[in-house]
């Protein structure tokens, strides 16, 4: 067992395992630690904690210390110096008339180095810019291009439901996202109801994904027919969360009347046995969505 604490960069994102030393650090502590990029002002996220040393890929980088006050003033000043950097490096940008937008501009902690993050929608050789910027600045410079999701990380965005995003708040890895969950959910394929602030599908499709498809497999299509103890009924509507149908039938007057049932009361026709889970998602060509 190693004893670490969990250290986060920024806001969100991924917790990483650092080494305490003899310090006893509790959630949110500011403190200076010891990365491959040099020094690193960072919050606290897992107190100290003993853990499987299988859990460690590689020796831990040490905390170094608390952040003091001085240490948090700087970080400040950082702040405002990276603005600055942002404003001039997007004049730079106009005036070469690249296709790039950029996102975010970081100094490290001992300014050694200027990081500036970009988005674009191919390959930008940005490499006269980048001595453009870095003799006006007179500093190391790093371009690096992000995607949509990491923009939102960087700025904070609230979803659809009134929270932060998922990517903001806990989700470390980004897993695949596709249009068969939203189906699988009877969810309306409208772009703007499915589509998270990057523009790509919610992450959260993916959370009771299982559960859906699972059930799919047990429930008929609609407009199929199912067998019952009221005889033939055609399947109007499938509630999945209820695992429920509603169905019509003719009676003896006939009328038609509505009923329901839920899973067990009927018997799936041969040729439906189930709905496919795993069916290709280029069936709705003319939904622009994205898979993740």
């Amino acid at each position: 067992m190693s004893l670490i604490v969990g250290i986060k960069f920024n806001n969100g994102g991924k917790s990483y395992y650092f080494d305490p030393k003899d310090l006893t650090l509790k959630v949110g502590d500011k403190v200076i630690v010891e990365t491959a990029s040099g020094k690193e002002l960072a919050s606290v996220s897992i107190a100290n904690t003993e853990v499987d040393d299988k859990e460690i890929s590689s020796p831990l980088k040490p905390v170094l210390r608390v952040a003091t006050d001085a240490d948090l003033a700087r970080a400040e000043e950082n702040v405002k110096m990276g603005k600055d950097a942002l404003r001039l490096a997007i004049q730079k940008v106009e005036k070469r008339k690249l296709d790039m937008k950029l996102v975010r501009a970081e100094y490290s902690f001992d300014r050694s180095k200027l990081t500036v993050f970009f988005t674009a929608d191919g390959r930008v050789d940005f490499r006269d810019l980048v001595r453009d910027i870095a003799s006006a600045l007179h500093t190391r410079l790093e371009l690096r291009q992000i995607y949509e999701r990491d923009d939102i990380k960087l700025h904070g965005c609230m979803a659809q439901c009134g929270r932060e995003c998922c990517c903001i708040t806990h989700l470390n890895d980004y897993d695949k996202v596709t249009v068969r969950m939203a189906k699988n959910q009877n969810l309306s394929l409208n772009p703007t109801k499915v589509s998270g602030m990057c523009g790509k599908l919610m992450c959260c499709l993916r959370y009771e994904n299982d559960y859906y498809a699972e059930t799919c497999k047990l429930m008929p299509k609609v407009g199929s027919k199912v067998k019952t103890k009221d005889g033939y009924v055609k399947v109007d509507s499938v509630d999945l969360l209820k695992r429920q149908i509603r169905g019509s039938l003719e009676n003896q007057d006939g009328g038609i009347e509505i009923k329901y049932y839920d899973l067990g009361d009927f018997e799936m026709p041969r040729k439906d046995t189930a709905r496919k889970s795993k069916e290709d998602d280029s069936d709705d060509s003319s939904c622009e969505l994205k898979d993740n």
